[in-house]
């Protein structure tokens, strides 16, 4: 399988293999493969990311939504991460710094990026900013698709933005070097936290409210502001690409090139917001992916444009040749080889080593 010459970084994605939960809620078993991502990533999900050519994937570790203590949840995820990239060292590293993601390319492992798709675990104790850092989180999202003590996410319908307490937070996040992460957040608070932030800032993964006016999907004001400052935003292959049906491979390339116009090249990257192996199942899968839509509409987590007919990834874009196949229909399409390795990793490692230093 051919490997890109370069560095690939997925701005968020994970690592697991998602036939292991799909199989243990068709056996009824589910409660026993437990509440951490590592008992779902197996000899399947780690060899294809290798393959891939995978250098590096933004992670979520910890609380995103639940009734679970955040701060507690959050720390043993961390734990829990450490032991298993400890136990799997020819596979993975842990990710600290950009040398890392240079690391793991050059040796054909994964780097693991550390990431909050939240910021509730913060509470109301901004050292708890430090806490994480010195514990290798180096992503942090401000918001879910809810309001939090930080800012406004995506769905809040009264958007007031970043808080006095948010602003605060913002200014802690820059000072020990960690990535701000804009993804599912308010317009509002987009705009709040670049206006705030003295480093970069990431959205990685999103959608172009340009081409499908969906609450997830960025305005062309935030995109042009993110590039002002510095930042990059990385395209999903999530079905908010499409306001109707299910999102293909053509709409992701799509959504990449409009940023591109917006934001410019340096500034646009791949977020696919899922997985490298691919669904064996997808009768199973669309089923049980009715339960989790209806799920996380009941508990007031959903988007708008979260369904039932639409599967979570680009159906003609998925398993361990997606990252080769993306580039190939870039380049199809007359982007050159220089601005591809931008989009497939170059733009988030020049923004990463900005951010979190040497």
């Amino acid at each position: 399988m051919p490997t890109l010459p370069y560095p690939v970084i997925n701005a968020l994605g994970v690592l697991t293999n998602p036939n292991i939960a799909l199989e243990a809620a068709k056996a009824g078993t589910q409660d026993q493969i437990g509440a951490s991502a590592t008992q779902r990533v197996d000899a399947r999900a780690l060899a294809e990311a290798r393959d891939s050519g995978l250098s590096a994937v933004n992670m979520t570790l910890g609380h995103v939504a639940g009734p679970n203590d955040p701060y507690e949840l959050t720390l043993h995820d961390i734990q829990v991460w450490d032991e298993f990239i400890a136990t799997h060292p020819a596979d993975l590293l842990k990710v600290i710094s950009a040398a890392d993601i240079l690391a793991a390319h050059a040796g054909g492992r994964a780097g693991v990026i550390y990431g909050f798709q939240n910021s509730e675990m913060l509470g109301d104790d901004l050292e708890r900013v430090a806490e994480f850092a010195s514990l290798g989180v180096r992503v942090m999202q401000l918001t879910y698709n809810g309001r939090n003590r930080i800012a406004d996410g995506c769905m809040v319908a009264d958007d007031a933005g970043l808080s006095a307490f948010g602003i605060e937070a913002v200014a802690q996040m820059n000072a020990q070097q960690v990535l701000v992460d804009l993804s599912h957040s308010s317009e509002k608070t987009c705009l709040d936290a670049l206006r705030h932030s003295t480093q970069p800032i990431a959205i990685t993964h999103t959608g172009c409210r340009a081409l499908a006016n969906l609450p997830r999907n960025k305005t062309d004001a935030e995109l042009r502001l993110l590039a002002q400052r510095g930042g990059v935003v990385g395209i999903y292959a999530m079905p908010f690409l499409r306001e109707q049906g299910q999102p293909m491979a053509e709409d992701l390339l799509l959504h990449i090139e409009h940023a591109i116009q917006v934001c410019g090249e340096d500034h646009v990257g791949f977020g696919s917001d899922g997985h490298v192996t691919a669904v064996d199942d997808m009768v199973s899968y669309l089923r049980f992916l009715a339960e989790d839509v209806a799920q996380r509409k009941q508990s007031g987590i959903g988007a708008s444009g979260e369904s039932a007919a639409v599967v979570l990834f680009a159906p003609d874009l998925i398993g361990p040749t997606q990252f080769q196949a993306l580039a190939d229909m870039l380049q199809r399409r007359g982007h050159s080889a220089a601005r591809v390795e931008k989009i497939l990793g170059g733009n988030f490692l020049r923004m990463m080593r900005e951010v979190w230093g040497a």
